[in-house]
């Protein structure tokens, strides 16, 4: 367990040796459930990955209010604990989080980033309804609701199992975290990223692809061979190794 700054226990493991790589995971995911996984085995040959449940999920705690500025807190005491200083690679909304930590000035070299869900165009209503459907629905209800807005397939959201519902109250905390994405906070997390997409996702996935690629000061965009939001871990991690391992110029 790492401690966070407001007391928040989170869970959390690490495999592999190597220089400090935080995963960051997407909505809904965490320990005992997780669609978008990394390819933490095949990355663990290069690096100490670290996997952690984000507050409110899994085994971690959470705290009676949320904020993002406790989530990047979470990951200031992760990094911390990681040795002072790790690369982050975050999935689909991770990705923001590691956005905000670079542009915290966190001990973060570099940023990898699959598939960032970005609008500048802050939907507030959104978030009313995903809070409405959580008080009035159910967790469950929520998960489908939020899964369904955001573009997820209906066969894949029919075949949701039980434990995704566990966590259906902290998509609320997703759609804070998606109303402060803007090309300022983008244009301030001045450290290398690499911005990767899917061949199978296109559409408007892609397209935010380029948007973050394109208000990243120091960004690389690579599309990879993959399914719906999604890259063979075989794929993608080279991908990610290559990124990381090259040196800073």
């Amino acid at each position: 367990m790492v401690t966070a700054p407001d007391g928040v226990e989170l869970s959390v493991t690490r495999t592999g040796s190597g220089p400090a790589l935080i995963v960051i995971d997407a909505a809904g995911n965490f320990s005992g459930f997780r669609p978008l996984a990394a390819p933490v085995d095949l990355l663990a040959e290069h690096f100490s990955v670290f996997v952690y449940d984000r507050r409110g999920r899994g085994a971690s705690g959470d705290a009676t209010t949320y904020t993002v500025e406790k989530e990047v807190g979470d990951l200031a005491a992760l990094i911390d604990a990681a040795g002072g200083s790790a690369c982050l690679y975050g999935m689909s909304s991770g990705c923001l989080l590691a956005v905000h930590a670079a542009a915290a000035g966190l001990n973060v070299p570099k940023i990898a980033l699959f598939e960032p869900p970005l609008s500048f165009d802050p939907d507030p209503a959104f978030t009313a309804a995903v809070r409405d459907v959580l008080t009035s629905k159910g967790p469950r209800a929520t998960v489908e609701f939020f899964n369904r807005a955001i573009g997820v397939p209906d066969d894949l959201i029919a075949g949701l199992p039980p434990e995704a519902w566990s966590v259906g109250h902290t998509l609320v905390y997703e759609c804070l975290l998606l109303e402060t994405a803007s090309p300022e906070l983008l244009g301030s997390a001045d450290v290398p990223a690499l911005v990767i997409d899917s061949t199978g996702s296109a559409g408007p996935l892609a397209d935010m692809a380029g948007l973050a690629a394109g208000h990243l000061p120091k960004a690389t965009r690579l599309t990879l061979p993959g399914e719906w939001h999604g890259v063979p871990g075989e794929v993608l991690a080279p991908a990610l190794r290559d990124f990381l391992s090259r040196e800073i110029t």
